[in-house]
């Protein structure tokens, strides 16, 4: 098994666009053919749009876009963006008198961290479309719907840290898989293969971490409106070949991925969702490939962490002396 680009699994375009001083953007996923997606949404808040497509007793078999944002459920109108875009191209459901592209959305809640009046909207979403099918520019960072995300906001974002959008992807024979990550959690966040932490909550001084379990067993009082700081958002790529059914159930095992490396997680106040998409014909595995999305996911997840760097305010990981 060796690690490859996450571009490199196959026919899905990327493409991103950030307004660095509002703290807000977007991240659009792209296939000309389209591609089968399943959904699995395991925090209590999320923001999102037209993901029922993606249960397999609808219709659809196929998407041609997925959004993930900035802007809370103010940023949903981005995908009208991307809908414009792939519309004026021919990509889309064939309905006769023209083609409906199936784009799916959802957002992450960066209000807090840049101007809060400023979101993602449908030029920012027409703007990530051109530039997956026509130049893209996918990067690990402070980029795309990344460029607002934090972590660690139990008792607010005086004590937060700054992160970002990450990848990972693997190689394993002909199978190919891997993850992009918008990292936004509510809790701390550490690498799933020694558990130390790597990012999370500060102490008051800001100079090193804190405990966000630790503190959550002492008592909530300090917590306030944690509704709005929250959610992680990740989709998995894979070449091979599932319908909507086992695409859904690989982006639930994809949470383990989550779970090993978010405490707490998939809270009330976060809207965890991870998406799956296929997007080849390889004969695979639904366990194996359930596996190894869960070890992409977690990996994403400290590209998301180590690739950021501290802004508006809120320092990043390579800015924080461990002790």
């Amino acid at each position: 098994m060796r690690e490859i680009p996450v571009t490199d699994i196959g026919p899905i375009f990327i493409g991103q666009v950030e307004n660095s001083a509002a703290g807000t953007g977007c991240t659009v996923f792209l296939s000309r053919e389209g591609m089968r997606a399943g959904l699995d949404v395991r925090g209590g808040g999320p923001a999102s749009r037209e993901t029922q497509l993606l249960n397999p007793i609808m219709a659809a078999q196929r998407i041609h876009g997925i959004v993930l944002a900035g802007g809370s459920a103010f940023g949903l109108g981005a995908a009208n963006g991307v809908m414009r875009y792939l519309e004026e191209r021919g990509v889309g459901f064939d309905v006769g008198v023209t083609k409906v592209p199936l784009v799916v959305q959802s957002d992450i809640f960066d209000l807090t961290v840049g101007d809060p009046f400023i979101r993602p909207d449908e030029a920012m979403g027409y703007e990530a479309a051109r530039c997956a099918f026509e130049a893209p520019n996918y990067r690990d960072g402070n980029f795309g719907a990344g460029c607002g995300a934090t972590v660690g906001k139990l008792f607010g974002m005086e004590r937060c840290m700054k992160t970002g959008v990450g990848s990972y992807a693997v190689e394993l024979g002909e199978l190919r898989i891997g993850a992009v990550t918008v990292l936004n959690a509510l809790g701390d966040v550490f690498d799933w293969k020694t558990g130390e932490r790597i990012a999370g909550m500060l102490t008051g001084d800001r100079k090193a971490f804190a405990d966000s379990p630790e503190e959550m067993r002492k008592g909530m009082e300090q917590a306030g409106n944690l509704f709005a700081r929250n959610t992680t958002l990740s989709v998995i790529i894979t070449n091979a070949r599932f319908h909507k059914g086992s695409l859904c159930k690989i982006a639930g095992i994809g949470h383990d991925g989550y779970a090993r490396s978010i405490r707490p997680v998939h809270t009330s106040f976060d809207g965890d969702s991870i998406y799956a998409v296929s997007i080849g014909e390889v004969e695979a595995d639904r366990e194996v490939v359930g596996l190894l999305a869960a070890e992409v996911v977690s990996e994403a997840i400290i590209r998301a962490v180590k690739s950021a760097e501290g802004a508006y305010g809120f320092p990043a990981a390579r800015d924080i002396v461990k002790k």
